[in-house]
């Protein structure tokens, strides 16, 4: 029997390292838990197996192959961790109502997309790893071009990223795939460019082929993503993992848009530190011997 995680951090480590493993139908739980913690922790084992697309007797297993002796033991991890991320019980609250409330009319639903969306920013910062946020910057300095791909609903959050960084001079491209051309674009990057690619469950195969062939190449990847578990987590030298907002099944592009601008910005703070530097000291009057 395996030793039973003793937070929801422990158990997002285990499954990560056991996912490769598991049989079929539990890596498909693994995905559903750690992509849908909100859901897990106040739905019930019926409605959860529904959603997953498995049955509830598959959940009960997988949570048996953790340590627990049955699916509401591990549940507890799940809620203990949103209640240590939600400051006050008005946000519980509304978590709980979103996970099990009922069909809204529009304002209700502008409503709980707002509050979903503040609920997920005040956490981004707690959720991102400060270490691989700075080793990303440090890719992205030193990179002659940075290409940037996003497919479907990352499009947008690629796109903004390649705006905002040609508006601080650096030298950035956007991999569209005009004409599904998305691979002989990708064959342009060079050795000294690097490869940012935005994508999230179910992980389109374009940005997985990009990521694949990078790899290959020894080409810097930095992969923003969903989940431990996304196959291109296992490709990045850099995987910067966060959770967007989600109302009824409709995920949001905010903490996506939050992040992109944020690395945008600080690339070019120190950018500008960099020029002021060796402004300084090439414009300084030598000294006489």
């Amino acid at each position: 029997m395996n030793q039973t995680p003793n937070d929801f951090e422990e158990l997002e480590r285990r499954v990560t390292e056991d996912y490769p493993s598991l049989s079929r139908r539990l890596q498909q739980t693994a995905r559903f838990v750690l992509d849908n913690p909100q859901e897990v922790a106040f739905s019930t084992v019926a409605k959860l197996a529904g959603q997953a697309g498995v049955t509830p007797s598959t959940l009960i297993r997988f949570s048996n192959s953790f340590g627990f002796t049955g699916f509401s033991e591990m549940q507890k991890l799940f809620r203990e961790r949103l209640v240590n991320e939600l400051p006050n019980y008005a946000e519980r609250i509304r978590a709980v109502r979103n996970a099990t409330g009922s069909m809204p009319n529009s304002t209700q639903l502008l409503w709980e997309f707002s509050e979903a969306n503040r609920d997920i920013l005040e956490v981004l910062p707690s959720r991102i790893n400060p270490d691989s946020l700075e080793l990303a910057l440090d890719i992205l300095e030193n990179a002659e071009i940075v290409h940037v791909l996003g497919v479907r609903r990352s499009f947008v959050v690629a796109s903004y990223f390649s705006y905002a960084m040609q508006h601080i001079n650096k030298r950035t491209f956007l991999i569209d795939g005009l004409g599904g051309m998305h691979l002989e674009q990708v064959r342009s990057v060079g050795k000294n460019d690097a490869l940012l690619v935005v994508s999230y469950s179910p992980y389109a195969p374009e940005a997985q082929e990009a990521s694949a062939h990078a790899k290959e190449l020894g080409i810097p990847l930095i992969v923003m993503t969903d989940s431990n578990l996304s196959p291109l987590a296992r490709l990045a030298d850099v995987t910067i993992i966060f959770q967007e907002a989600e109302v009824k099944s409709f995920r949001s592009l905010t903490a996506s848009l939050c992040l992109a601008q944020t690395i945008a910005i600080s690339l070019g703070i120190r950018k500008d530190n960099t020029d002021n530097y060796q402004n300084r000291h090439l414009s300084s009057p030598k000294k006489q011997s």
